[in-house]
């Protein structure tokens, strides 16, 4: 399939899967890409889908980027969720460590230079990891952030070169916690602990009441993406 038989069947598809459920999405993209991954962060939207594709199709792939820089909490729900599901995780690591990123940039480059930070431990490995596939799964929602409103269910990922499928993202926060709650899903305590969004441990704060669930990602900068979703 070219890239304009794609991206005529996506703009189809968006329509058609616009109003259905996110597992008969993921249904449909694990048949017609079966050479398709999982994105995962361990944030509450990603623990749920890992949970549908269990159900779904439990040998789909299912990565996660390792900044090294992630807190204690989300590395014990990445091991009590394997657990549980008796699956793998495929560690996806950035090309160099975080002394060698120090002696290069120098200390706390997350303070500097957050985006040069990102580019070198998200960015750049996701960009390897996803050039093995031909579609990838996300759980990011339309409500998070501005810079993610026009999500469809289906589209194409430009900046990374492959099709992109994002179920839930007309699901409300309210709706990601009823499915925690109905199917008993495994979820990061730091949820619980006024952390919505939860990234490095560095750039991550908890959110205080009445902010936006977001606020607490790179606060104090102008910083909203890490530059994983355009």
């Amino acid at each position: 399939m070219n890239l304009l038989e794609k991206e005529d069947l996506i703009k189809v598809k968006a329509e058609e899967l616009e109003n259905a459920s996110p597992e008969d999405i993921i249904r449909w993209a694990v048949e017609t890409f079966p050479n398709i991954t999982f994105a995962c962060s361990f944030g509450a939207e990603d623990v749920v889908l890992v949970d549908m594709l269990q159900k779904v199709s439990p040998s789909t792939d299912v990565f996660y980027l390792d900044t090294d820089y992630h807190f204690k909490e989300t590395y014990e729900t990445r091991d009590i969720m394997a657990d549980k599901y008796g699956m793998e995780f495929v560690r996806v690591s950035p090309q160099i460590t975080i002394e060698e990123q120090a002696l290069q940039y120098g200390e706390a480059l997350w303070n500097v230079d957050p985006n040069q930070c990102c580019a070198i431990r998200k960015v750049e490995p996701l960009t390897r990891i996803l050039s093995q596939y031909d579609a990838w799964i996300t759980g990011i929602r339309r409500d998070q952030a501005p810079t993610r409103a026009n999500a469809k269910k289906v589209e194409y990922d430009y900046k990374f070169g492959l099709v992109k499928f994002n179920p839930i993202a007309d699901w409300t926060s309210e709706d990601v916690w009823n499915y925690i709650r109905e199917n008993n899903v495994v979820y990061n305590p730091l949820h619980d602990r006024n952390f919505p969004s939860i990234g490095c441990e560095q750039c991550t704060r908890a959110v205080m009441p009445g902010e936006d669930p977001r606020a607490g990602r790179w606060s104090g900068s102008e910083k909203t993406e890490c530059g994983l979703h355009k």
